[in-house]
């Protein structure tokens, strides 16, 4: 009987570049005298992963650094949730009795997203009080829309540098409109984003999302459960949402983690809060 085990269940970029064999196989010599650095269809190759690793690690690295950007506060949350007023659009234009419930959940919902354009407000807010660029912190998101955008939105308003890293979706997630030029990244591998969601932050602050901010927020709790990281303030935002979702109190009395794992983990209501927890946090001016 044959195996059914796969080979391989990752996407590889050739996948996503929808690339056939022919096309990197190289038979003629003007594809393989190429320098190996300028051949695209090379660098697609399943061979090279560990390469587009480590470039996807370098090219932000150095632009950030460029930039002069050393701190950063990373937002997660929701890509679901639209502003107040595009959700009043929503309502307003509903046909169906089921466009009008979806609208009005949304008019619900658009609460975080003004929470977290505010949050982004306040940081710019902060930033613009600072004459070193080594005492500021810039909003950072995925890239997105949703709390992404919000947050971005925020910040880019109140005239502050702002940074996303998008990422390569088979329903493709566009950058939002409010990604200071030259701040906006593209990734295909979540590890190596997530790596720099991480590597400059000095808080997370997390809105109520779904699957990949559940998995951005845990992946923070068990870095600086594991001592990989310093621990630094992690802010929920809706105390409701995420003791309903993660019975944390439960876990630590089932014994699968301890109390002093949820040390730096904030609960609060407002961007204002949160903000005040990284102020003091730091002894902020």
């Amino acid at each position: 009987m044959n195996s059914k085990l796969p080979t391989n269940n990752s996407q590889t970029i050739t996948d996503f570049l929808n690339l056939k064999k022919s096309q990197i196989s190289e038979e003629s010599s003007s594809d393989s005298y190429k320098f190996a650095f300028d051949d695209e269809a090379f660098l697609a190759r399943r061979e090279t992963i560990g390469i587009r690793f480590e470039l996807e690690l370098l090219k932000p690295e150095i632009l950030l650094n460029e930039h002069g950007i050393e701190h950063t506060i990373t937002v997660f949350g929701s890509t679901r949730f639209v502003s107040y007023d595009h959700a009043l659009d929503m309502e307003a234009k509903a046909t169906t009795p089921e466009a009008l419930e979806i609208a009005k959940k949304a008019v619900l919902h658009s609460k975080y997203y003004e929470s977290a354009r505010e949050f982004g407000g306040i940081v710019a807010q902060y930033n613009a009080t600072q004459s070193e660029g080594s005492n500021k912190l810039y909003i950072c998101t995925g890239g997105g829309p949703g709390i992404m955008e919000a947050a971005n939105r925020g910040a880019f308003e109140a005239g502050d540098e702002t940074i996303g890293f998008n990422i390569s979706l088979p329903r493709e997630q566009h950058p939002n409109p409010y990604i200071s030029e030259g701040l906006s990244f593209r990734f295909h591998y979540f590890a190596l984003r997530k790596m720099h969601f991480m590597l400059r932050a000095r808080a997370i602050v997390a809105f109520p999302g779904g699957f990949g901010s559940f998995d951005e927020l845990f992946e923070v709790l068990t870095l600086m459960q594991t001592k990989k990281v310093a621990r630094f303030p992690v802010i929920l935002v809706s105390k409701s949402f995420w003791m309903e979702m993660v019975n944390f109190k439960q876990m630590i009395e089932f014994g699968v983690i301890d109390e002093t794992d949820l040390e730096g983990v904030y609960f609060v209501e407002t961007a204002q809060e949160a903000w005040n927890i990284i102020r003091d946090w730091y002894s902020l001016a």
